[in-house]
């Protein structure tokens, strides 16, 4: 039987990325090409994205590195079976130059065309190397999105838990800026917090004792705003106030993650099951390490996809381009880009002033 083989490409905010992929044997996958072009450079004055500088580097970028990823692979447009490109959530000046390009390939080349969800991308990302059983859950935290899932197969989606408010990865860059530990705020906390006291300061865990799995990070953002203005010019305190961070969002995690554990055995009756932790904040140790503990502790199996498919990338999406195709789950070539996009679309938006808990 023909393995398939797809070109992904990726552009939801400041990664340019394309990649060939192709299905192997065990049903994970060969990765023929996977280039990313990072746009640390470009934003790290501002200290975050800015879109329309976002779009410019795109638009600038995206030809090569389609032309990169197709060449490293040895592949050719006619040899391959379909494109799949980000169609959403994202910013949608950034999303466009992605999806049209992709359109433009797929029309031209007479290929099938799939608009990914970037979070079902990162949702099936850890199948790049392993092959998972559904159901599983998932823990997806990256900048924009922080939220416990069942994935009960491609497509099929049910979530149990969200942030009310900030990302962790959010969560993450702001701390940074107000630490001024540099951009990209999430690696950096992470490496300024192992020069620091962990147990220094005490902040808050919002939401912990109710809300299910919900989660909620503004109130501890709020906290290391207020402490860090205690300490400006104190290299010791502010390695200390992001060691504290760090502590407490992975104690925040773990408790949250217990939770989500006995929704998922009571909702499934499923007994042996993966636990997939995705998205950028999954390639940090720290959070690596604890939820590895909690796993044996609570007797699961935690799974976390190379550090390499954390962050944005289009091998995801090639991947999951392939697993829909799969499915019959095409697009017609009008698919429009999304800036929101849940995975879950019956779940309760849950962001906003009023929210009952």
């Amino acid at each position: 039987m023909k393995k398939l083989t797809f070109l992904g490409i990726e552009t939801s905010c400041d990664e340019t990325a394309a990649a060939v992929i192709r299905e192997n044997d065990n049903g994970t996958a060969d990765i023929l090409s996977n280039v990313v072009s990072s746009q640390i450079e470009e934003h790290k004055k501002f200290g975050g994205v800015v879109p329309e500088l976002a779009a410019r580097a795109h638009i600038e970028n995206i030809e090569f590195i389609i032309e990169s990823a197709l060449s490293e692979s040895n592949v050719s447009i006619n040899e391959i079976d379909g494109v799949a490109a980000t169609a959403g959530p994202g910013l949608i000046v950034c999303l466009t130059v992605g999806l049209n390009i992709g359109k433009s390939i797929a029309a031209f080349a007479q290929k099938p065309f799939i608009g990914v969800n970037h979070l079902e991308g990162h949702a099936l990302s850890p199948g790049l190397d392993e092959k998972i059983n559904f159901p599983y859950l998932l823990l997806l935290i990256s900048g924009g999105h922080t939220q416990y899932l069942i994935v009960k197969n491609i497509n099929e989606y049910e979530q149990l838990g969200t942030t009310i408010d900030d990302a962790l990865g959010e969560a993450f860059d702001k701390t940074s800026k107000m630490l001024d530990l540099g951009y990209p705020g999430g690696p950096n906390v992470e490496k300024f917090a192992k020069l620091g006291d962990e147990n220094f300061f005490k902040l808050p865990e919002p939401i912990i004792h109710k809300a299910g799995c919900n989660l909620s990070f503004a109130g501890l953002k709020t906290a290391v705003l207020r402490e860090s203005k205690k300490i400006i010019g104190d290299r010791k305190l502010k390695y200390n106030l992001a060691a504290s961070f760090q502590k407490t969002t992975i104690n925040i995690l773990c408790k949250k993650t217990r939770k989500a554990v006995k929704m998922f055995l009571e909702k499934t009756q499923v007994k042996d099951f993966c636990f997939v932790v995705a998205g950028g904040v999954a390639a940090n140790n720290s959070i690596r390490e604890n939820i590895l503990k909690l796993s044996k502790e609570l007797k699961f199996k935690a799974i976390f996809p190379d550090i390499k498919f954390c962050g944005d990338n289009a091998a995801m999406i090639a991947w999951t381009g392939i697993q829909r195709f799969k499915k019959n789950l095409f697009n017609k070539i009008d698919i429009p880009a999304k800036s929101r996009w849940p995975l879950d679309s019956k779940a309760p938006y849950m962001k906003g002033p009023g929210l009952k808990l």
